[in-house]
This record gives C-alpha cells, structure tokens and sequence, in this order.
C-alpha cells in the first residue's frame, strides 16, 4: 500500500490575513502524514504594485505580467507570502521548506503563447519534476509552494497557483497515494449559488456532465472541475473542494472517479 500525501491549495487571501493565516498553519500543521502546501498572494501582489506606481491589469481573473510586474509577483509570491507561511510552520515544529518552480527545477514552465491577449511572463506548466521533492517529503520535508516556475532559460514565469497544485499532485501520484484540496470561499460545489448550506457532498464525472447540462455548475466552477476530473485520470485518489478553514474536516465537495 502507498503512503499517503495531502496537496493543499490555498488562495491568496487566506494566506494574506493574519486570522486566517494563523488557523490554516494550525490545521495544515495537524494534518497527519506526507503533506505539500500551494499557496497564492495576489492582493499582496497587486497592493505592493500600486505602492510602486506599478499599474496591475487582470483579464478574466488573471494578471497581465510585464517585466515590472514580473518583479513584483516574484518578491511577493516568491518572498514575502511564502516566507511567512514557512516562518509560521516552523514555529509550529513543522520542517517546511519554501520552494518556487525554478528551485530544484521541480516546475518547468513554457511563455503562454500570444492568441487573443499577450500575459506577458505568464508560465504554461510543461513539466513537474518530483524526484528530489520526493526524496524531501520522505525525510519529514514540508514543501510550501509559491505560484512560479521558470522556463529553463533564465526566466521566472507566473504561473497559475491551481494549476501548480494540480500538476504536482498528478506527478506526485506515481509515489504516493495522493489526495488533492482545493480551498475557495465556499463550503464546496453548490446546488444553489446563493444557498452556502446547498454544498454537493459527492461528485462524479457523469454527475457533472449532468449538472453543467441542467446549469447547476456554471462560470468558474466548470473550468475547475475539469481540471479536478484531469487530476483523478492522471492518478490522483480524490479532489476535495472545501473551505480553507475545513481542511481538517469531512466536509466539501468530494469528488472521485
């Protein structure tokens, strides 16, 4: 039997204010066994951009990257955000080690190719190298992730936190038994939008089919499901949407093959 590993993907503003930051290195820190935190920062990134008179532009929730900005992301994601959560877990006694996609080439990235808009140094994962992070994890390392990778070439890319989350649990699934979370502002997948209480508690993929068809799951969900789906054929055990403030909990969205 595999062991088993907990990919735990939290939101910028989770990690960005210092109640809800100070409960999820408490719960993160009692999850049992082999452990990876992927964590964002954006509203950091886009205040400390103003601060400097850089201008932030988002296009359907994602930022448009310059050189400048580039700059920005990578001390914010890269420093202050993931250095405050390894500092917060180390006080807890838990080993954490903070890491970018460049470090230890663990996330290899390619430029998002210019279609209909250019993001600028916005990264496409290409490849996830997981052997070193392996061999860390079993000797009690917590790796803490931030939203960057690198191209092989010298240059750091943005890069999706969900997306980073998503393809090191499908990597990490070749040595573990591997549970992903993704934590939102909601309990989980809803049947009703503006029923909090209305969560989905189990999710397969015909029942998606099924409620994108009748427009139960729409917007921003259904991209997020299909990547969920993607992570269970590529060998990942289970996906659990829930609350940050859940994670040690039976609540959420399960959803499974």
């Amino acid at each position: 039997m595999r062991e088993k590993l907990t990919v735990i993907k939290v939101g910028g503003k989770i990690v960005e204010e210092e109640s809800s930051l100070k409960q999820l290195l408490d719960d993160f820190s009692a999850i049992e066994g082999y452990k990876v935190l992927v964590h964002g920062g954006g509203r950091s990134a886009t205040k400390i951009a103003s601060q400097l008179g850089i201008e932030s532009k988002m296009v359907n929730g994602r930022r448009i990257t310059d050189e400048e900005t580039l700059k920005v992301v990578t001390m914010v994601y890269g420093g202050l955000v993931n250095k405050n959560i390894v500092a917060g877990l180390q006080a807890r006694k838990v080993n954490a080690l903070g890491l970018t996609g460049a470090d230890m080439d663990v996330i290899r990235s390619v430029k998002r190719p210019v279609k209909d808009i250019d993001y600028g140094f916005v990264g496409d994962v290409q490849k996830v190298d997981t052997a070193i992070l392996v061999d860390l994890i079993r000797k009690g390392v917590i790796p803490v992730m931030a939203p960057l990778t690198h191209d092989g070439e010298g240059s750091l890319l943005n890069t999706n936190a969900d997306t980073i989350a998503g393809e090191t649990a499908k990597a990490l699934a070749n040595d573990f038994d591997v549970t992903l979370v993704f934590c939102f502002e909601k309990k989980g997948v809803l049947r009703d939008e503006n029923d909090d209480d209305s969560v989905i508690p189990l999710l397969t993929q015909a029942d998606f089919a099924e409620y994108v068809q009748q427009g139960i799951i729409q917007g921003g969900m259904i991209p997020k499901l299909e990547n969920s789906f993607e992570a269970l054929q590529a060998g990942v055990s289970e996906v659990i949407i829930t609350l940050a403030s859940a994670i040690r909990g039976a609540g959420g969205t399960r959803i499974k093959k």
